[in-house]
């Protein structure tokens, strides 16, 4: 075989594992259950606890991270320190789900004792129905495969893909049956380009008013391009003497009257201006702004507040700045 063949027959194998976890889903009610007792779990405002040994243990770190993630609490316990205290992060009212392919993982088994003690309800995932953890466990989530993608049978691989994916499916089944939503998302995900595009308001990434460049309508061009100048930006905003929003003027404006208006530097900007400006809320998502500045094919946007007066200004590099492009 060569490279690429051998490569193939890796994700052919893991595949039809996974298809053959597809066609039993649904067979003994087990996944349903699965669902019913981690809402039930987290209806108590409690957290799920997730144990597995070497490369299981890998696979329930990751599932544990994905549930927490969407706002289901889950815990990782490093069986080895379990029984050394760790025991403690334990709490009445607590989910476990052990992950052992096998189902005869000795560190796995020497903590359900103290889990019996304690009234912990236990999930196991296991590739062996009849294994001493399937036998202590409410429910038992079936991972087995009938073969691994190793060539020699010996490293796990199809097992953990598909121990993996049902974790996946656990997740992603209860965010939906659970209503929850991108912002709900981006609340966990701050740091993220999606918590930025979901959670930052216009109000939060624009100049402010100290920062524009505000003038009346008698003020000259000349003079307009210099406090442009000074406060570093691409457009000045004509307000009247109560700061009333007349228009904008860009540079572009400037660049487009230059070669047609003799001595255009000191007349009076309110001759140039462009009225009806595009504007935006100050309480919208900052997202929107792109769209707005898409649509429009503009490079600044004048932000308002409810009554439309001017309080800041969005440039398209400012979106660039946070990463919002």
């Amino acid at each position: 075989m060569t490279i690429l063949e051998k490569a193939s027959r890796v994700l052919q194998l893991e595949i039809a594992e996974l298809q053959r976890l597809d066609a039993r889903l649904g067979l003994d009610g087990s996944f349903e259950k699965a669902v019913a007792e981690i809402l039930e779990c987290l209806s108590r405002k409690c957290k799920l606890v997730v144990c597995g040994v070497g490369k299981s243990g890998c696979i329930g770190s990751k599932i544990a991270a994905t549930l927490t993630s969407i706002g289901c609490p889950a815990v990782v316990l490093d069986p080895v320190n379990a029984l050394h205290g760790d025991l403690g992060v334990v709490g009445e009212g607590d989910l476990f789900l052990a992950l052992s392919y096998s189902g005869e993982t000795e560190e796995l088994l020497a903590i359900l004792p103290a889990l019996a003690r304690m009234g912990i309800p236990l999930i196991s995932m296991t590739g062996q129905g009849h294994s001493t953890l399937a036998q202590n466990s409410a429910v038992v989530l079936d991972v087995s495969v009938e073969r691994e993608a190793c060539p020699l049978e010996l490293a796990p691989t199809a097992s953990t893909t598909v121990m993996l994916a049902l974790g996946d499916a656990l997740a992603m089944v209860l965010l939906d049956v659970r209503g929850f939503t991108r912002e709900d998302f981006a609340k966990y995900h701050p740091a993220g380009q999606l918590g930025r595009t979901l959670l930052l308001k216009v109000s939060d990434i624009m100049r402010g008013v100290e920062q524009m460049a505000l003038v009346l309508p008698v003020t000259t061009v000349r003079d307009v391009l210099s406090a442009m100048t000074q406060k570093r930006t691409g457009a000045a905003v004509v307000v009247d003497e109560t700061r009333f929003m007349l228009g904008i003027f860009t540079h572009g404006d400037f660049a487009r009257h230059f070669q047609k208006v003799a001595g255009i530097a000191d007349r009076a900007v309110g001759e140039f201006l462009t009225k009806g400006p595009v504007t935006v809320e100050a309480g919208r998502l900052a997202a929107d702004v792109l769209r707005v500045l898409e649509q429009h094919r503009v490079d600044e946007v004048v932000v308002v507040d409810g009554a439309g007066m001017p309080v800041g200004l969005v440039d398209s590099q400012d979106l660039a700045r946070w990463r919002l492009v």
